[in-house]
């Protein structure tokens, strides 16, 4: 059965991946489009400036997420801006993607799999089924930073 909020995830989701894509489209050319297409078989070599920067800002180690589950993210040695994220026993290989927004993304296109990174908390994103695997997760430098903060998205408004 699906709850109430499928429908309305499933089109923010598209709506993020939709707009952050455009973004990079129209900021970096196709150059970098056709780079970013390749995901995570992308050679750091390829990474656009812009990747390697989101590269630098994303939290390490593990996030503790709703529902008593748990995500794990490390950098992959001797491949800058590549991560291994962890999530039960399966494992995915990511790479930054600019967003326009602020948020963080990582992609593993060939899984379809998405880690969205935001000051209030990160979650795990299945694209081809359109839905959250793991929400409410949060890194130790997420707990820190939200503690006494009011509820928010947590990305910066313009």
């Amino acid at each position: 059965m699906n709850s109430p909020l499928t429908l309305p995830v499933r089109a923010a989701l598209r709506a993020l991946l939709a707009a952050s894509a455009l973004a990079t489209l129209a900021a970096t050319g196709s150059a970098v489009a056709a780079t970013a297409t390749a995901g995570a078989d992308t050679p750091a070599s390829e990474l656009s400036a812009a990747q390697l920067e989101a590269a630098r800002q994303v939290f390490l180690g593990t996030a503790e997420c709703e529902l008593k589950q748990s995500v794990h993210l490390r950098a992959i040695e001797g491949r800058p801006g590549h991560f291994e994220l962890q999530h039960r026993k399966a494992r995915y290989t990511l790479v930054p993607e600019p967003t326009s927004t602020g948020a963080i993304r990582l992609e593993d296109r060939k899984a379809g799999i998405v880690w969205l990174q935001i000051p209030a908390k990160s979650m795990l994103l299945n694209a081809r089924l359109g839905r959250r695997e793991v929400d409410g997760c949060l890194h130790a430098e997420q707990r820190v930073a939200g503690a006494g903060d009011a509820p928010s998205i947590g990305i910066a408004q313009r």
